[in-house]
Order: structure tokens, then C-alpha cells, then sequence
């Protein structure tokens, strides 16, 4: 495994030597690399290099999986070890959000799409849900096109709008991260243009881990890359570097289009 030089950088997320298997099969290879805060890091590689895995490991969905568990060493969130078996998930995942690959707003109006969460914690004041609504809502640039019919079905809206709409949920319950994987891969050029610049907004206050097999896309949101190989970690650095001057053989036949 092989690293860039970000050391004076203290990460929010330190995946520590960390193994991960389902049932017999391990899957992810001894990893070690830090994410630092307020800050973009994407996770790139061929398919099936276990770059999703590792994504899925920071909020723990992959317990959902029967078998699937870390055989060796730890990730830390903020200094916690989140694979404690004490841990609260519905903390954890609170703190670590998640936009998935294919936008998956619940069967509800658009309102309650975004105030769902808030609602799960106990708020149940109209005025502070209508005011989270329409802030975040304001964020993802959605409220000027849905301001007249937040009681529309959010399965009324376009594509790009519901993936905005599945954004504007994970933030309203304020976490710390929000997981994006593949967040732009069914979309059209003109929704993914805009979802990426939402991602570079969004990371003046979250920290942001996306995965994403498109190298045009990694290379213009980006602050840090991860370049994953058959489960392993190849490098990691500032995506200006990984882009431009890659340290690994293997890095450069990646972004080059040689292989993957």
C-alpha cells in the first residue's frame, strides 16, 4: 500500500490496517489510510476492488449482511471505534448519512421526504420542520422549483431532482459525512453537472467520501484520492497528484485508460 505525504492533515476517518471479509472471503486487504474533515475524498478502482465495501464499512450497512464482518484491525470515526459492538447505530448512522446510487426518495410528499429524519428524533414543531424544510431544500437548490407544492409526491419529480431531494434528507438531520456512492451514475450530464457542484458546496460544512467509477468526476470534485486494486489500497493522495503525477505503475494504467 502505498500513500501520499498527508501526515500534517488530521483525519476524521482512520481505517486502520483493516481487514473485511463475507463468510470465507476477504474482500478488503489490510487498508490504512486517513479522511480528513471538511474535505472530498473519492474512492476510484475497477469494479469489484472493494472500493463500495469499504464505503459502506463508515456507517456499517454491511451488517445488514449475513457473514459479512472486519476480521482485522479498526476504522475510527473522531477517535471511536466504530465497530464496537456497544456502539449506537442509530448515532453512528445518524452522524454518517448516506446518498445511494440510484435516488430513493420514500413514497411520501416532498416535505416529508426531507423532515423525515428530524420527525424520527422527536421534533414535531411546525415551525422548525417547516424551517429545516426549506433550508435545506434552499441548499440543494430545489426550492424555488418545489416551494408551491411541497405536498407533491417526491416521485412527481425528475431524476436529478429526487437524488437532490435524497440529499436535502441526509442533511437535514445535520451529520457529519455523508457517504455518496455512485451518486450521479443514472443521471444525464446536465442533473450530474449540477449534482457535483451541490457536492462542492456541501463540503465547506461535511465531510464527503465519494465512490464513483467515473475519473472525470473524481478528478473536478475532488480534494483526495483512493485508488483501490483487488481489495487493496495502491494510493492515496491529494487528486491533483494522483491525476497528474501518480506515484504506482498501476495508478497511471488506471487513470490512463489502459485497464478497468
Amino acid at each position: 500500500m502505498v500513500t501520499g505525504n498527508l501526515t500534517a492533515i488530521a483525519p476524521l476517518i482512520e481505517v486502520d490496517h483493516l481487514s473485511f471479509c463475507y463468510g470465507s472471503n476477504e474482500v478488503l486487504h489490510g487498508i490504512d489510510f486517513g479522511i480528513p474533515a471538511r474535505s472530498i475524498t473519492a474512492l476510484i478502482g475497477p469494479s469489484g476492488c472493494g472500493k463500495s465495501t469499504l464505503l459502506r464499512c463508515f456507517n456499517r450497512i454491511n451488517d445488514r449482511i449475513p457473514g459479512a464482518r472486519i476480521s482485522r484491525g479498526a476504522i475510527r470515526i473522531g477517535g471511536i471505534d466504530i465497530a464496537r459492538p456497544d456502539l449506537d447505530l442509530r448515532m453512528l448512522r445518524r452522524r454518517v448519512g448516506m446518498v445511494f446510487q440510484k435516488w430513493n426518495p420514500f413514497p411520501k410528499s416532498i416535505y416529508d421526504n426531507v423532515v423525515y429524519g428530524l420527525r424520527v428524533q422527536g421534533i414535531s414543531k411546525r415551525r422548525e420542520l417547516d424551517a429545516a424544510a426549506e433550508q435545506c431544500l434552499r441548499v440543494v437548490s430545489l426550492w424555488d422549483d418545489v416551494r408551491d407544492r411541497l405536498q407533491a409526491s417526491a416521485m412527481t419529480l425528475s431524476g436529478g431532482q429526487q437524488q437532490r431531494l435524497c440529499i436535502a434528507r441526509t442533511i437535514a438531520v445535520n451529520p457529519e459525512i455523508i457517504l455518496m456512492d455512485e451518486p450521479c451514475s443514472a443521471l444525464d450530464p446536465i442533473a450530474t453537472a449540477r449534482v457535483e457542484e451541490l457536492i462542492r458546496i456541501l463540503r465547506q460544512d461535511y465531510t464527503i467520501v465519494i465512490v464513483t467509477h467515473n475519473m472525470q468526476q473524481a478528478s473536478r470534485v475532488s480534494d483526495h484520492t483512493a485508488f483501490f486494486y483487488l481489495g487493496e489500497i495502491v494510493e492515496f493522495n491529494t487528486t491533483a497528484h494522483i491525476f497528474n503525477t501518480p506515484t504506482q505503475r498501476k495508478t497511471e494504467d488506471y487513470i490512463s485508460g489502459r485497464f478497468g
